[in-house]
C-alpha cells in the first residue's frame, strides 16, 4: 500500500505579517489621548508630531476667527493654538489633535504649544 502524503499547515512568515502588527500597534497609539504631564515632561519624544487631548478650557482669547487657549487636564496645563477658527469659551470640556511644539526647556520645565488641527467637545 502506497502511504498518503502528510497534510502539514505552514503558518505565513516574513516581513508582511510583521509589518502588519507593527501598523496596528502604531494606529492604537495614535489613537489614544495624551496626558499633557506625558508631553510636557518628554517634550523631545513628541516634538512636531501629531498629539490628541483632552481636558477642559481655562483661559482662552481670540480675535477674528483665530486664538489661542489653555487646556488643563488632570496632570497639567497647555497652550493650544487655534488659527482657523475661534477659540472654545472658557468651561468648557474638548478633546484637541494638534502637533505639538516643544519651544524650549529651561530647567525641568517646558514651554510649548499645540498646533491644534481638529477638536470636538465631549
Amino acid at each position: 500500500m502506497a502511504s498518503r502524503p502528510s497534510t502539514r499547515r505552514v503558518m505565513p512568515r516574513g516581513p508582511s505579517a510583521v509589518a502588519l502588527v507593527c501598523a496596528l500597534v502604531l494606529l492604537a497609539g495614535c489613537a489614544g489621548v495624551t496626558p499633557i504631564n506625558e508631553l510636557l515632561s518628554n517634550s523631545s519624544k513628541y516634538n512636531g508630531k501629531t498629539v490628541k487631548v483632552k481636558g477642559e478650557v481655562k483661559e482662552s482669547a481670540g480675535i477674528l476667527g483665530r486664538g489661542a487657549y489653555q487646556i488643563k487636564d488632570d496632570t497639567g496645563q497647555l497652550t493650544v493654538v487655534s488659527e482657523t477658527a475661534a477659540p472654545p469659551p472658557t468651561g468648557s470640556k474638548i478633546t484637541v489633535k494638534g502637533i505639538f511644539e516643544s519651544l524650549f526647556t529651561l530647567g525641568s520645565r517646558s514651554l510649548a504649544v499645540l498646533r491644534e488641527q481638529e477638536r470636538s467637545t465631549n
